[in-house]
């Protein structure tokens, strides 16, 4: 039985070179369509079935269903799960069939959230989300290993940065529907909603994503394009260019870095409404339309970043990242200043804060470490990028929600206040160390085998 799940989700066979030329390109260019589509609405739809729980929060701490602590340690749950099920499924999407592999992950998890849906306690609560993080683990790796195996390394930053458009479609998704329905429905419908959009979108991308080219009867994409990989790269055992990662000094720098972004990254998203709601007056749909402006511009600094640093720096990502990295620093400092009820200054300093951080989280979130090693071990360095990133965000998400509660003031009349002063700091000191830490990486060459070109 276990060894027919196992071939179930492997890679197939290589089958004979198509040598019509033709057909290869009509073939290819088909697939890479489809393929490049699916990665990014696919990827988009795992989003809403993980930080869904971050609109129904307010709701559920005015119905008592659990305190702010209590959320932050569901919140770490989910998080600590992603990040090993980071780990492994990136080893894993390496050898697997990615159209299998990914959508029987989002199948999986839309099956949770319809039945989170239901009032659970809380220990159950918080071993069925952090379950749910283990299944949202199938979603990057994978989408990062197909494009790694449908395009080019010189086509890579800029697809890549399109394609990390999909987290702020997903956001955006969650912060105005999902929050939507959580103010029309109750909290409950904060889980069933995305439950039923992500089980459609399971369905589908089952058809629309594809094997590698190879088992295709397609060459390989560094031979398509003309644009080869090192030579050792191209002969050596995958399993031997994993254990490479595993000892690159930048692959780690990279993960360490993206941790403390992810800190604050997830401060958003998961403490954003409760932020707003409680701190700033704001109503949940409000709220949730503020959050979407930063998953707009989010969606702009992603797009962007790759086609910026492909075509003005050579395809180096540092200079970028830097400008970046304070950028995202200075809108958070100035988000916490910006007095209540000024909702157009606090939409402005939001949509500087979303453009940095959809550039952070295509750099340091994977890029600059794909870039570091061949295509063959892209799902490794992701996979190792990912789970460093998500134990850092685990971190901070239980230590936000410990900080929320320690600046809980009950009034003489019952009524409860939170001040955010210890939090704001916590995040705004990651995100300090992360930029700081993203200077040691200055000048790591891309590849295991060979320096980066300089621009």
């Amino acid at each position: 039985m276990f060894r027919r799940i196992l071939a179930f989700f492997k890679t197939g066979p290589e089958r004979p070179r198509i040598e019509d030329l033709d057909l290869v390109r009509r073939l290819y260019e088909r697939r890479r369509a489809s393929v490049f589509l699916s990665t990014v609405f696919g990827y988009a739809t795992f989003y809403v079935c993980r930080i869904n729980f971050s609109a129904a929060k307010t709701s559920m701490l005015d119905e008592g269903v659990m305190t702010a602590t209590e959320m932050g340690v569901v919140g770490s749950c989910l998080l600590v799960g992603y990040a090993i099920g980071k780990a492994v499924n990136g080893f894993l999407a390496d050898r697997a069939n990615v159209a299998r592999f990914m959508s029987t992950g989002l199948l999986l998890s839309a099956l949770l959230n319809l039945g989170l849906g239901l009032k659970v306690p809380f220990l159950l609560f918080a071993v069925l989300w952090g379950f749910n993080g283990w299944l949202q683990a199938a979603g990057a790796a994978p989408c990062i290993v197909s494009l790694s195996q449908w395009f080019s390394r010189r086509e890579r930053g800029s697809r890549y940065g399109v394609w990390c458009v999909s987290h702020n479609l997903g956001e955006g998704i969650t912060f105005i529907l999902t929050a939507s329905l959580v103010a029309e429905l109750g909290w409950r419908a904060g889980f069933i909603g995305p439950g039923i959009l992500s089980l459609a979108s399971a369905l589908v991308l089952y058809h629309t994503l594809a094997d590698r080219p190879e088992t295709l009867g397609l060459p390989p994409v560094d031979i398509y394009k003309n644009d080869p990989v090192p030579k050792e790269a191209a002969v050596a055992p995958v399993g031997e260019l994993q254990a490479k990662v595993l000892r690159h000094f930048g692959v780690w720098v990279v993960g360490i870095s993206s941790a403390l972004m992810y800190i604050a990254r997830y401060a958003m998203n998961h403490w954003g409404f409760v932020w707003l709601e409680k701190g700033k007056a704001y109503d949940t749909e409000t709220a949730g339309l503020v959050l979407a402006i930063y998953s707009v511009t989010g969606f702009i600094g992603s797009f962007t970043s790759g086609i910026i640093s492909d075509r003005f720096f050579a395809s180096r990502r540092n200079e970028l990242t830097l400008a970046a990295g304070v950028v995202e620093i200075l809108s958070l400092v100035a988000l916490y200043v910006i007095p209540p009820g000024n909702i157009w200054l606090d939409a402005i300093a939001m949509a500087l804060w979303g453009y940095a951080m959809g550039i952070l989280v295509a750099f340091l979130g994977g890029l600059m470490a794909v870039d570091m090693v061949p295509p063959r071990a892209a799902g490794a360095a992701a996979g190792l990028v990912g789970m460093v990133s998500y134990v850092g965000a685990a971190i901070g998400d239980s230590v936000s929600g410990r900080l929320i509660d320690l600046g809980r003031i009950v009034g003489a009349d019952g009524s409860t206040v939170y001040t955010f002063e210890g939090v704001f700091m916590f995040w705004v000191g990651a995100s300090t160390l992360s930029a700081i830490l993203a200077l040691l990486v200055w000048n790591v060459g891309r590849g295991l085998a060979s320096p980066a070109p300089r621009g």
